[in-house]
């Protein structure tokens, strides 16, 4: 590859540019036509305009790309995360198009990309499953049938699911009924496939996700976990590694668990085995992401390795330039997400313009953003103003830098979710890392303002 068309915006996209021009590439970007005066648009060598300001008329439009590359030249296009990144049909258009997607085949995408073919290829690496339905479910008489072999509270997941989105829980065979033509209904409207599974709800659990890397050589490793259970809603607001409540011993097996799931894909590229941990440390295969990660940040940070340059490469047909004894972690990672959000207000958006904007500094302290003073935030896309990536020699080394960046982090003109992440740096359950997915959820549902 010689020029490399990042096919997405904001912070992944300036993250992108930056690893392809210390590797010699050029750059494409994209923009929509309220980006114009985005940070990415500026970084990159040049920059084409997708479309309107809605993602399905820009960044969602494959012609549109597609045709930024033949005018630009470029041979290879980055996903970055969210937008095209896992659509296995986009993949597979850029493999015909003889331009080298970054990222894993367009084969494994559709393979990982359904929950259930996903669940069955983790059974067959012999990596632990939580119990369900084998496959989708066809219709109620069946899927009654399925619950009430594992009992309730039951999820229903859409298969085409993701992103936290297309899942209903079932607390009993009554309500049951009216959540699983409620979760075929949504699963419709937001995927455009009906089908379903069913998993039993693996009560109080911890969210945790290992980091791998594959190449076309077959090759891979994983590059240790990250603990992602401080969530709303389903969405990550802090992650870090290493897992504060897992021994080596348990964090050997999961690390190695994830390995066998992607060699048995055929997984190559970057990519996230995701896991459930429960009350009594077993842990069930969730998902795979089958992309770079917003938190791939902390695994950097720990491991020292830039999985973007990785991704590049591999992409390029080399093979991974690390071994697994090479990877060797180090200290504590924090990452929190800074969103333009109100957290005194249940969360809501709060675009607009950036009065001001001073990032912090010092020792241990990384930021990545695509924002500057006079910035204006649409309210067209994800809130993300920036991600703050903390490290210390442990836990608790970590906890007193990011109090201390998050209290040299000044931005103006909006709301942010800064006052959340400092609350939650004195709060005695995260300190003590005694908490599980559903504790944000509590804290907001008791009236907590975060402040």
């Amino acid at each position: 590859m010689k020029k490399v068309l990042i096919a997405n915006r904001g912070e992944i996209a300036v993250r992108i540019i930056r690893a392809c021009h210390d590797l010699g590439l050029q750059t494409v970007a994209i923009y929509s036509t309220v980006d114009q005066e985005a940070l990415h648009v500026l970084h990159a060598d040049e920059a084409i305009c997708v479309g309107e300001g809605p993602a399905n008329r820009s960044y969602l439009k494959i012609p549109n790309i597609l045709s930024a590359c033949e005018v630009s030249g470029a041979d290879g296009i980055h996903p970055g995360f969210g937008f095209l990144s896992e659509n296995a049909n986009f993949a597979s258009i850029c493999e015909s198009c003889g331009i080298n997607f970054i990222g894993p085949s367009s084969k494994t995408i559709a393979l990982l990309g359904d929950k259930s073919k996903a669940k069955s290829t983790a059974k067959k690496a012999g990596c632990p499953t939580i119990p369900g339905s084998e496959g989708v479910v066809e219709n109620l008489d069946q899927a009654l049938d399925e619950a009430k072999k594992f009992g309730f509270p039951i999820f229903i997941k859409a298969s085409a699911g993701g992103g936290g989105k297309g899942i209903r829980i079932a607390q009993d065979e009554k309500d049951f009924v009216r959540q699983f033509a409620a979760a075929r209904a949504e699963a419709e409207a937001s995927f455009g496939n009906p089908d379903v599974y069913l998993e039993k709800m693996i009560v109080n659990p911890r969210h945790i996700e290992v980091q791998v890397m594959g190449d076309q050589h077959g090759n891979h490793v994983h590059l240790y976990e990250r603990d992602c259970t401080t969530q709303r809603r389903r969405q990550k607001l802090i992650e870090e590694t290493p897992c504060p409540v897992i021994d080596d011993a348990l964090r050997l097996r999961i690390c190695e668990s994830a390995v066998a799931v992607a060699r048995e894909a055929g997984y190559y590229s970057a990519g996230t085995i995701e896991f459930l941990l429960d009350e009594n440390k077993d842990f069930y295969f969730m998902e795979v992401n089958t992309r770079i990660q917003v938190e791939h940040t902390v695994t950097e940070e720990l491991t020292g390795i830039d999985l973007v340059k990785e991704q590049i490469r591999v992409a390029q047909g080399e093979k991974l330039s690390f071994k697994q004894k090479d990877v060797k972690p180090s200290g504590h990672v924090i990452e929190f997400r800074i969103n333009a959000e109100d957290p005194k207000n249940h969360f809501a958006p709060s675009p607009g313009r950036l009065e001001y904007y001073l990032p912090p500094g010092g020792p241990h302290v990384r930021v990545d953003s695509a924002c500057y003073s006079g910035y204006m935030i649409p309210p067209n896309y994800d809130s993300m103003i920036a991600k703050l990536i903390v490290k210390g020699k442990d836990r608790t080394e970590a906890i007193a830098v990011g109090r201390r960046a998050l209290r040299e982090f000044h931005i103006g003109g909006i709301h942010s979710t800064i006052p959340f992440h400092l609350y939650m740096l004195e709060d005695p359950r995260f300190i003590e890392a005694n908490f599980n997915l559903l504790y944000i959820d509590d804290l907001i549902d008791g009236g907590c303002k975060f402040t």
